[in-house]
């Protein structure tokens, strides 16, 4: 299984946290991101997305360009347990993925993937890592690249 994990653009402030909005330069990095992904082995079939606006503002552009259909998925908003995400990449999930979500879900998800800890790592906006599993579970995976906007 290859996963993409990328976490959404820069958002503008907003009183409402789910209601957050991508900025012109976050809805750009979101777009070089896709590029650089589309013109990579590692092109995903489909996109999970996190239903908070700017995740899903991400994965409209990032479909658009990747030419792959979204689904919001609620168990990846920013605070969830990766853990539950764990379970439906083992249940159900594509051979390629992409899943859009926030701080700390991704950093979070990536170090239970990679070494089998929930402690995470820092995401840049827009930022997104591929991840190859032989078979998914807690540190089953290798990182082989990432894209910076």
């Amino acid at each position: 299984m290859h996963l993409i994990i990328m976490r959404h653009g820069e958002a503008g402030w907003h009183t409402l946290d789910r209601e957050r909005e991508l900025t012109e330069f976050g809805r750009n990095g979101v777009a070089d991101v896709a590029a650089q992904i589309a013109e990579s082995p590692w092109r995903p079939e489909l996109i999970w997305c996190s239903p908070l606006v700017r995740a899903r503002q991400t994965a409209a552009i990032a479909s658009e360009i990747l030419n792959c259909a979204v689904t919001e998925k609620d168990f990846i908003t920013p605070d969830d347990d990766p853990a539950r995400c764990l379970d439906e990449l083992i249940d159900v999930a594509p051979s390629k993925l992409l899943i859009v979500s926030h701080m700390p879900f991704v950093g979070s998800l990536s170090t239970l993937l990679v070494d089998g800890h929930r402690r995470g790592i820092p995401f840049m906006t827009a930022q997104a890592v591929v991840l190859e599993m032989p078979v998914a579970g807690p540190g089953c995976a290798d990182l082989r690249a990432q894209f910076l906007p």
